[in-house]
């Protein structure tokens, strides 16, 4: 049995968290759900019904359950007297960024023992990785972590306590090889070998698939899916979008998602006049998402580094649409113009999206087969050493 703690389950936009505890239950793998947070998002995806493991929500905030948290601690300190005083002084050594870990890590532990659970393992190298840290020296068995990006790449996140996570992990997950070289470095001098892995979050093959149709419409369709923050650089989109209508092209453009700057983009969408080509559908089911990509002419994804450090380290929505690298155009953040231009280009053209289409299929079943990664990231979690595709460079 395996302990998944996750600060909020489910989550709309974690769509790569679902789509991984489906597989590793569809290979037999027996999981427990530790949420840190209850779900606040108000929309759920229907593959959210196939789930088979029980989920534990633990009280939020201590003010609220004092009690709970202090027998918490107290039975930890009962039981397990040098555990509990081992994590309390790592926990004292990173003060104040260590404490809402320490804090709910005898609930987590607790819970993980009644369930069976064999070792722990954390989305996001912050709170949930910092709880489970503590919670597994609680109970008594290894943990891993996958880190993704903002939770490494925050200037605001104690690189410090990272490089702590990463000694301690049994093994830690990245989701690209940017991400991989990054943790390598931060770890410095006496990481062991084989300590950070790279495995890229999948794709389901079988429901994301080409548009078999060859009609195309009046209007081709520029569609871009992610949170509505600052780092999914959207507000560039935008601007192009106004380009683009400026220089006659014919196009549509859906941005999907939700997100604070919903009414930022709003507001720079009508003070451009744009409302009858761009618009804010808001977020959508998977389903729905899996039913639209294949109408669209061009997935855009105009990533940027934020004012705060954080930017995406690989966008889910890349091996979803099979556009990477090669198989698109790859231009200089921020930049709107240029945007405009690899747009104009591709929008005038069928018969190039259609090879680009083709090209990053073939990528995306050479290394984002969800069923291909997800046996791999089993087999880490089962403390095995991975296959080289998990820690080398793309192929």
């Amino acid at each position: 049995m395996i302990g998944y703690v996750l600060k909020m389950y489910p989550r709309f936009s974690e769509t790569f968290i679902l789509a991984e505890i489906l597989e590793l239950e569809r290979l037999g793998r027996k999981l427990r759900l530790i949420s840190l947070k209850k779900p606040d998002d108000g929309r759920f995806h229907e593959d959210l019904a196939r789930v088979q493991a029980g989920v534990c929500y633990l009280p939020e905030r201590f003010p609220g359950h004092p009690i709970i948290f202090l027998r918490a601690h107290w039975r930890a300190l009962s039981h397990r007297p040098r555990a509990y005083l081992g994590a309390l002084f790592l926990a004292l050594r990173h003060l104040p960024v260590s404490w809402k870990g320490f804090l709910r890590a005898p609930l987590v532990a607790e819970d993980a023992i009644a369930s069976g659970c064999t070792r722990l393992h954390a989305h996001f190298a912050s709170l949930p990785a910092t709880t489970a840290m503590f919670a597994a020296r609680l109970a008594g068995v290894p943990f891993t972590f996958t880190a993704h990006a903002k939770d490494i790449f925050l200037r605001s996140n104690s690189r410090r306590l990272l490089r702590t996570l990463i000694f301690q992990a049994e093994r830690v997950v990245t989701v690209s090889e940017f991400n991989r070289r990054y943790l390598t470095d931060l770890a410095g001098p006496g990481l062991p070998a084989g300590r950070i892995v790279r495995i890229y979050n999948g794709v389901d093959l079988n429901r994301f698939r080409p548009e078999t149709s060859a009609e195309e419409p009046r209007l081709p369709l520029l569609l871009a899916i992610g949170r509505l923050v600052e780092k999914k650089g959207f507000g560039d989109l935008v601007d192009a979008c106004g380009i683009l209508r400026d220089w006659g092209v014919p196009f549509l453009c859906e941005i999907v998602g939700k997100g604070s700057l919903h009414d930022d983009l709003a507001g720079r969408i009508a003070s451009k006049d744009l409302g009858t080509r761009v618009s804010l559908p808001g977020p959508l089911a998977r389903g729905e998402l899996i039913r639209r990509l294949p109408k669209a002419a061009v997935v855009a994804v105009p990533c940027l580094v934020g004012k705060d450090g954080n930017r995406d380290g690989l966008p889910t929505v890349i091996p979803e649409a099979m556009e990477n690298g090669g198989t698109g155009r790859v231009l200089e953040p921020g930049r709107p113009e240029a945007l405009a231009v690899a747009l104009a280009e591709l929008l005038a053209n069928p018969g190039l999206r259609r090879s680009m289409g083709a090209a990053g299929r073939k990528r995306a079943e050479e290394l984002f087969d969800l069923r291909r990664n997800v046996a791999i990231l089993a087999l880490t979690l089962a403390g095995a050493e991975p296959p080289e595709h998990g820690s080398g460079t793309p192929r």
